[in-house]
């Protein structure tokens, strides 16, 4: 499997929307370093990403709103947040 920036970005996404739980981020981020080959022109960028994600599951580190914001600039995404009724 070829990680992408995008797959990347949606993972990130799915996580900032409540789609997966933190502990599910990191655990995907920790398979992805492991089993995933990374598309060639982002391969750095990705593999940052990921090792900074793979860590948040540790008190010191953690995963702020800042740092999906960051990521998300990072791979070349802006985020627009909308207020949904429910």
């Amino acid at each position: 499997m070829v990680l992408t920036k995008r797959a990347l970005a949606d993972m990130i996404l799915k996580y900032i929307n409540r789609g997966i739980d933190l502990s599910s981020l990191v655990t995907w981020s920790e398979d992805m370093i492991k089993e995933a080959d990374f598309e060639n022109e982002s391969f750095e960028l990705i593999r940052e990403i990921l090792a900074h994600i793979g860590l948040a599951d540790v008190r010191e580190f953690g995963l702020t709103w800042e740092d999906c914001y960051e990521y998300l600039h990072r791979l070349g995404y802006t985020i627009k947040v909308e207020l949904l009724e429910v």
